[in-house]
């Protein structure tokens, strides 16, 4: 009897090779990661090759907005790429609260895979933040999916377990494996920035830099976030013997961070002249380095007061604005100097409530005027 084999084809796609700037992968934070449509059942005297070549085929197959390198992670790792998805929801849920309240409210275009339209190729502060906060997201769902055991690549990291220590307790428990999420972001999120060099292209390639700076920002953030828990045993509560193992901290504390970061962004520029500039007014400020866990930017942030249909910009025309606030969600702010409508909205609710005998509540019901106040 003959046997015939069923080969997947694996064709790489070529986005980043038309604009490596921009990934993107973010995309899955919207849609997440379709379901693996049902394989058909080889019939009698044909063999599938490979089951699991097959099954990484299917699912990365179907995601036509990764880079062909991200592809090729994918491949190797097929079952993370559900774990990226929710790293990339993560980031942009943890975007859209950060800047609730401001001018740009980290508007995505649910309908297009370009997620955040002409923002994201600005290589402005706003850039930076959305790069450094979804890189974050995927170590952050990564190492949590480590440690639920929700991956067959890894489990919670259990190196140090038992080991005592100079202070006098012990690792104990199972910490959250945050190497490997480090290390798996690193090869998908940083995947379409690196086969390349260009070298004669100095704007683009300040852009690659800001980009891989921002990914790493975001990344050190989680990292210098872990958390040690410890936890005391002995007789009647006494701490005889403390047991201490290190967890990844909520993702909202981690978007808090990286939100002071972007507040205090620095301006990168890279270009030859620019250095000369420098060395010849300050020679050590050349060879200062930016933090890593800083973000930088490469260009001035867009005017998000007006609307633009061609950048995508909506501007802050009818955002509800605080006429008390003194921060960035103030009418005098939000509203860039426009000034604002007053509306009256009547709510109804529940008043003068008083109990009758012992478990029956009475009320009226109110109604109150309430004022809100919207950019003109």
């Amino acid at each position: 009897m003959s046997i015939i084999c069923v080969c997947y084809l694996y064709v790489p796609l070529v986005s980043s090779l038309i604009s490596p700037a921009v990934s993107n992968w973010m995309y899955l934070g919207l849609i997440g990661v379709p379901p693996p449509l049902q394989q058909q059942q080889a019939e009698p005297g044909i063999e599938i090759e490979d089951p699991a070549l097959a099954q990484a085929n299917i699912v990365c197959g179907a995601l036509t907005t990764l880079s062909s390198e991200q592809i090729e992670v994918c491949m190797k790792h097929p079952n993370i790429i559900y774990a990226v998805a929710n790293g990339a929801h993560k980031g942009i849920q943890e975007c859209q609260y950060q800047f609730r309240n401001e001018r740009w409210n980290c508007t995505t275009n649910d309908d297009d895979e370009d997620v955040f339209g002409y923002i994201l190729k600005t290589g402005s502060k706003e850039t930076a933040f959305i790069y450094a906060v979804t890189s974050a997201g995927v170590v952050h769902a990564v190492t949590q999916g480590c440690s639920a055991g929700e991956l067959a690549e890894c489990s919670c990291d259990g190196t140090n377990h038992g080991r005592s220590t100079p202070e006098g307790w012990k690792w104990g428990g199972c910490s959250d494996n945050i190497e490997y999420g480090l290390e798996f972001a690193r090869k998908f999120v940083d995947a379409p920035e690196q086969l390349k060099s260009f070298e004669k292209n100095e704007k683009l390639k300040n852009r690659i830099h800001m980009n891989l700076h921002n990914n790493e920002a975001g990344r050190q953030i989680v990292q210098s976030l872990m958390r040690m828990h410890c936890r005391c045993h002995g007789v009647s509560g006494s701490c005889e013997l403390k047991t201490c193992w290190k967890t990844i901290p909520p993702f909202n504390e981690i978007g808090d961070i990286i939100k002071k970061k972007y507040n205090d962004a620095v301006l990168f520029r890279n270009t030859r002249n620019a250095v000369k500039l420098r060395s010849k007014r300050n020679k050590a400020r050349t060879k200062k380095e930016i933090p890593k866990d800083n973000l930088i930017h490469v260009s001035k942030s867009p005017n998000f007061c007006r609307y633009n249909p061609k950048k995508g910009i909506l501007g802050t025309k009818d955002r509800e604005c605080s006429k008390l606030s003194k921060g960035n969600d103030s009418c005098s702010i939000l509203c860039c100097g426009r000034g604002y409508d007053t509306q009256v909205v009547k709510i109804r609710e529940k008043c003068r409530c008083k109990f009758v005998w012992c478990c029956y509540v009475k009320c009226r019901t109110c109604e109150k005027e309430q004022y809100k106040y919207y950019c003109k």
